[in-house]
């Protein structure tokens, strides 16, 4: 299975988000990272799918190459590179135009929301992220 083609989610930066020295703090990263891989799922998965399933963080690697300020345009790309099972492996650039300013790689667990236990993306739900396949 390839990887599925990019989506970009555009990043708002708010007060709250600046930290003592003037620039975004780290955490928020991580949160912006959450943000999109959310979005892309709820943007391509069937809404039955979306409703039954909800999804947990279980390790996320990254690297931060520049800070982001509040009046920047920050734009997060993220790639659904593979899923096995029940886990979705993602890759995250966030960019303010060119620039990048972090990239990030997350793993991620399928869990069916009634029984919060791990669900498996079967055939039919991944070919809506991998159309090609």
């Amino acid at each position: 299975m390839s990887a599925a083609a990019p989506f970009h989610f555009p990043i708002r930066i708010v007060p709250g988000d600046i930290d003592f020295m003037g620039h975004v703090n780290n955490a928020r990263y991580l949160g912006w990272v959450q943000d999109a891989v959310l979005a892309h799922w709820q943007k391509l998965a069937p809404a039955e799918a979306v409703a039954e399933r909800l999804w947990v963080a279980l390790k996320h690697e990254i690297t931060y190459r520049r800070p982001a300020f509040l009046e920047d345009d920050v734009i997060a790309s993220t790639v659904l590179e593979k899923i096995h099972g029940a886990r979705a492996f993602y890759r995250t650039v966030i960019q303010r135009g060119e620039e990048v300013l972090a990239e990030v790689s997350s793993s991620w667990c399928c869990v069916d929301a009634g029984t919060l236990r791990p669900a498996r993306i079967t055939e039919e739900i991944a070919r809506f992220f991998f159309p090609g396949d």
